[in-house]
């Protein structure tokens, strides 16, 4: 069933209230304090700087917040996290050795054009002025209220908008010089307007390849990353061998969920000795919060996102009426209409009075005296309600002053507290009312009021279809009885058992310690599985088998290479090189071929590889045959006399053999001004992405995440 709900956008302000795990490791992060003493830890350096534990933990957070902001999955950020904290030490490195300096009036006049503020039209006001003096208030506002949580992370944002515009204004620097000459400019156009008129025959490198096999051998991929050791220099990884063992629902039980269900249905729940039922229940949300295994919601919603089984019948029911047991994905559920009303839109207005402990509050006041003031706000509001404007100084809600307490068009089925949503429903446009949410105290007014279609409050009573210990323990003995074959067996021996089982295989050849999730597979196993794989005890040939949590399923893992940190593993990147290699053997074969055969025409070529001759036109700065990128062919199709036969050119995807026919001129839009400045404009977007790459590729990097892990999870 789909679960109906999102988290209402907050302010910036408010990141640090969302609650997310700091750290989403499979070691207890209480070990690694454990393992550092009082002072953080040290998880790396750059260049000789360090990066702290502290360093690391505020970007995954400010990482995590976003993702979970987005309806992200926070997970599996960690690998992201370490790189932007090497980045931002080399952008602050380069920083300082030009001698540039980030004072706090720039922080303060660059504010604006940073994404996280120059996007937030709130930030701004109805003249487009960016409105720094309010946000320097409310950030001073969290320091003199000693609201401690909110102003640390405050500082953790501003630590990483700082680096962002280290970056521009280095990189605004370093690009400074780039210039595009008019000679460069008119050679673009040359390259843009220039066609050949080509006849060619390819020879494809795939056709060729069924008759003429081509085999790779592990020496024929070390030779390659040894000519390419840069492009092929890698992080400390691991290949690992997985099998897939789901406990799937069998048709037992199934069919025991669905008696289950039905007996809540017309018999009688347990609970109620058998007396009441799903259908004679006079308290359908208590009942529903009892037996489902989903809780009661008590929200209504439009007919299109009821489930698909009722959506079309609940316009012309009665209340009371029930339907099911029907199944929906991996559930049962029996259905009863409660209610159905218009779906009025309301524009609100509120004040809220929070205390310590009410729902993302930061207040230190208690319910008790929160209580008084929401009374004695209400009071003198119902008397003058101009005084609503005066009591928004006393509301908890960042930024309530600004909006006038505005939380815009709502319907019943927004996200909102029940109690607030109900105040809503039930009430006019004009009143005004003291509501208790979990949230604390709402003093709402209803500033306007929207018919809309009608939606429907439905009590759902569900039960998920789940594996019986029985199944359990049949996919528990299968995978047993799995990892007991491929014991001390090579991953040769491990692939051939799984594949003739029919087991669901899975070889996710370079898996970074910390990046969260397992191609695949994406299970809350997947960290757990690579953190064993990491272990410094690992060897190649181990297995072991996870449990999925609250499933069933089972999974095994065999290691299948250790990469340490250094030149690429030859195996673990096959995928990637022994198309290339493979392509460059066959070049060479079919060119020896062509030259050998001293063929003095396109016919008779096509005539030795059985295949035709074809004609194209290309040019060289959009390089493309038969839809194909060709930069070579186009380099001989200018670079060969005209009507004369070329050499074999090893191309992308075949070897071509051409012949010019001809060259025009395709003159199009642009002159030599637009040229140069378009192209002045792809430098400069260009150059900072390759300044950086270049400063990490040359810089010093030590990574001691997965020493320190391994260290941690043998203090535990």
């Amino acid at each position: 069933m789909a679960i109906l709900g999102q988290i209402r956008n907050r302010p910036w302000l408010l990141m640090a209230i969302i609650a997310i795990a700091m750290l989403a490791f499979v070691v207890n992060p209480d070990s690694l304090e454990k393992l550092f003493g009082a002072k953080p830890g040290v998880y790396g350096k750059v260049n000789g700087d360090e990066i702290s534990k502290e360093d690391y933990d505020n970007q995954l957070f400010i990482l995590q917040q976003q993702a979970q902001q987005q309806g992200q999955p926070t997970k599996g950020l960690e690998e992201q996290a370490w790189q932007m904290v090497v980045q931002s030490k080399l952008i602050e490195q380069q920083f300082d050795k030009m001698g540039l300096t980030l004072t706090d009036d720039m922080f303060w006049n660059q504010l604006q054009f940073d994404p996280m503020f120059a996007q937030n039209q709130e930030n701004f006001d109805a003249k487009g002025n960016f409105k720094v003096q309010e946000i320097k208030k409310q950030i001073e506002e969290l320091q003199k209220t000693g609201n401690v949580e909110m102003y640390n992370n405050w500082l953790k944002t501003k630590k990483a908008i700082e680096y962002r515009m280290m970056a521009r204004q280095l990189f605004a620097n370093v690009s400074t010089g780039i210039t595009v000459s008019k000679k460069e400019a008119e050679e673009m156009i040359k390259q843009r307007d220039q066609v050949a008129d080509i006849d060619y025959v390819k020879v494809d490198y795939a056709a060729y390849a069924q008759k003429n096999p081509v085999k790779v051998s592990t020496q024929d991929l070390t030779d390659y990353i040894n000519k390419h050791p840069v492009m092929y220099k890698r992080d400390a990884s691991r290949n690992i061998g997985l099998v897939y063992f789901p406990a799937t629902p069998s048709a037992t039980d199934d069919a025991a969920s669905q008696a289950e269900i039905n007996k809540l249905f017309s018999q009688g729940s347990e609970i109620s000795g058998g007396k009441e039922n799903f259908q004679n229940t006079t308290n359908d949300s208590m009942f529903v919060s009892l037996n489902s295994d989903l809780p009661f919601n008590p929200q209504y919603f439009p007919a299109n996102q009821l489930p698909v089984a009722i959506k079309d019948k609940v316009a012309t029911a009665a209340i009371g009426t029930t339907w099911g047991p029907y199944k929906e994905q991996n559930f049962y559920v029996v259905s009863k209409l409660l209610d159905k009303k218009a779906a009025d839109s309301s524009l609100s207005k509120h004040i809220l009075i929070a205390y310590k402990g009410s729902e993302r509050s930061t207040a230190t006041r208690t319910k008790e005296e929160a209580k008084k003031i929401a009374d004695d706000l209400f009071a003198g509001i119902k008397g003058n309600p101009a005084k609503f404007t005066e009591g928004l100084k006393l509301s908890d809600e960042p930024n309530a002053a600004e909006r006038g307490g505005s939380v815009g068009w709502t319907t019943p089925a927004t996200p909102f507290a029940p109690e607030y949503l109900s105040f809503l429903a039930n009430n006019a446009k004009g009143s005004t009312g003291l509501v208790e949410t979990a949230f604390g105290y709402h003093i709402i007014n209803i500033e306007d009021k929207k018919a809309g279609s009608m939606s429907y409050k439905v009590a759902n009573l569900i039960k998920a279809i789940k594996p019986s210990d029985k199944t359990e323990n049949e996919i528990y003995t299968k995978a047993t009885k799995f990892i007991q074959q491929v014991q001390g067996k090579s991953f040769n021996d491990f692939t051939n058992i799984a594949k003739k089982g029919n087991y669901q295989f899975f070889n996710p050849k370079e898996v970074g310690r910390f990046q969260g999730q397992l191609p695949g597979l994406a299970t809350d196993k997947d960290e757990e599985i690579i953190a064993w794989a990491f272990n410094k005890k690992r060897e190649k040939g181990d297995t072991d088998i996870f449990t999925v949590d609250g499933t069933g399923d089972r999974i095994v893992a065999y290691v299948n290479g250790i990469q340490k940190a250094g030149t690429a593993d030859p195996e673990a990147v096959r995928d990637q090189i022994e198309p290339i290699i493979k392509n460059k053997i066959l070049a060479k074969q079919i060119s020896d071929k062509i030259t050998a055969a001293k063929a003095t025409s396109l016919d008779q070529i096509a005539k030795l590889f059985a295949t035709t001759k074809q004609g194209a036109q290309v040019n060289m700065l959009s390089p493309q045959v038969a839809g194909a990128m060709e930069p070579k062919v186009a380099g001989a199709a200018f670079g060969v006399a005209k009507g004369k036969v070329s050499n074999p050119v090893e191309g992308m995807t075949g070897v071509y053999v051409l012949v010019k026919k001809s060259e025009t001129i395709n003159k199009q839009p642009g002159d030599v001004k637009q040229i140069t400045q378009a192209i002045a404009s792809q430098n400069s977007q260009q150059f900072g992405q390759a300044f950086l790459k270049s400063l990490q590729d040359n810089a010093k990097i030590e990574d001691y995440r997965i020493e320190v892990y391994n260290n941690a999870a043998q203090q535990q």
